[in-house]
């Protein structure tokens, strides 16, 4: 890629100037001139208003792949936390790093998170690059992506992992655009052929028919989104430490075009949070009315878990989407996973077939989550749930007796 500047098209409006967050560009006798500084992030193009600046970006086929070396994962940030997927990442990409014989890194941005880079060691990331700012203390598209670009071009990884979260996927495809890189989305495995050094990334397509490996041959870096609870957290190293790498970087609130003026936290109670439940209870056609959620939620209540859904029950108005178990809702990976009524369409079973213990309750003796299940109970789930329920509450003292 490369960047000019037409002096004779340029007014001297100076938004240019204001955009670039790598404080890349100055004014010359009333005129915009591009500095070494520049790290071809993009930002100025799309500020620019009579198109005095433009990007050129080389053939796919005549990139230098021999100049992208090392392999990173984009950090999410949640409530002062490294998100459950950006560690599930770092595991991933501790294995893609190791068969490459190259370095993990985290990309970190936000305002005071450098506390998290010692997160980022323990789990297996050997550099941090730290980009601290206030304009970045929440997730928006445009200062993300502009500082990310400048980032990627500046140091050249040749992979690159997101989480496939709201941000993961908003801030991914802007970014490869950007860039003109490769992306997959919605991975559920991810791998590498030594011989070519490709990431291999498979993903499911014609609506969870099959499963699809992609590889990226040309344009660098290699690009991915992960959807969470698919890939395993590595177990964390007390004490192993990561390079840190800090990042300055020159950003103006006025230009991050949307203002974050609350952060509202949907109240959706403590028996919801699919991602990271240990024990998932999720509910089909086969109960029949959305009334009979409330026995599941009685079982769930019971094991300490949370209560799921398909998507056909979710469509139908009976439990809001935020339940919803599935290739178009969340992926998870409990201890226990309990399919009551569920017929088991390959769209459900994406989003939970990485249970470690699936138990299915079903009338039909045919169902495919037979095929998946470890364990199956061919019966009622109205006769079968509330004994399963007894028996949990009479082993575990909840019973009152009635």
């Amino acid at each position: 890629m490369s960047i000019s500047l037409d002096r004779n098209t340029c007014t001297g409006c100076k938004l240019c100037l204001t955009s670039c967050p790598y404080g890349a560009i100055v004014m010359v006798e009333g005129k915009a001139q591009i500095t070494e500084d520049c790290v071809l992030c993009g930002a100025c193009v799309a500020s620019c208003p009579v198109s005095a600046i433009v990007i050129e970006v080389i053939p796919k086929e005549h990139v230098d792949r021999s100049q992208y070396h090392g392999v990173w994962v984009v950090g999410e940030v949640q409530d002062g936390h490294l998100a459950g997927v950006s560690l599930e990442l770092l595991g991933k990409g501790r294995e893609l790093a190791d068969t490459l014989e190259v370095p993990l890194s985290l990309v970190l941005l936000g305002e005071s998170v450098e506390g998290l880079a010692t997160i980022a060691g323990e789990y297996g990331a050997d550099r941090v690059y730290l980009v601290q700012h206030p304009v970045l203390a929440h997730y928006r598209t445009a200062p993300f992506t502009d500082v990310i670009c400048g980032v990627v071009n500046r140091y050249k990884p040749e992979i690159v992992l997101f989480g496939a979260t709201a941000m993961g996927r908003d801030l991914a495809s802007r970014i490869a655009a950007r860039i003109q890189a490769g992306l997959t989305a919605d991975c559920t495995g991810l791998d590498i052929d030594p011989a070519e050094r490709l990431l291999l990334q498979t993903r499911p397509a014609f609506g969870g028919n099959v499963m699809a490996t992609i590889v990226c041959r040309h344009a660098r870096p290699q690009m991915s989104t992960v959807r969470p609870k698919v890939m395993t957290k590595a177990e964390p190293q007390p004490g192993r430490t990561a390079e840190i790498i800090p990042v300055s970087v020159d950003l103006e609130e006025r230009r991050a075009l949307t203002k974050i003026l609350e952060v509202i936290r949907e109240e959706t109670g403590a028996h919801v949070n699919l991602a990271e439940a240990d024990i998932i209870v999720s509910g089909g056609r086969g109960l029949g009315k959305p009334e009979n959620f409330a026995l599941l939620q009685e079982l769930a209540d019971a094991l300490g878990g949370a209560v799921g859904a398909s998507r056909a029950t979710v469509d139908a108005g009976w439990i809001p989407a935020y339940h919803q178990v599935g290739q178009t809702g969340k992926t998870v990976h409990p201890k226990l996973y309990l399919a009551c009524g569920i017929s088991g369409a390959v769209q459900h079973l994406a989003g939970m077939s990485s249970s470690d213990c699936i138990v299915a309750i079903n009338k039909d003796p045919h169902a495919p989550i037979f095929d998946l299940a470890h364990f199956g109970i061919v019966g009622d789930l109205f006769e079968v749930v509330p004994a399963l329920i007894k028996t949990i509450k009479q082993a575990s003292g909840q019973d009152d007796g009635e």
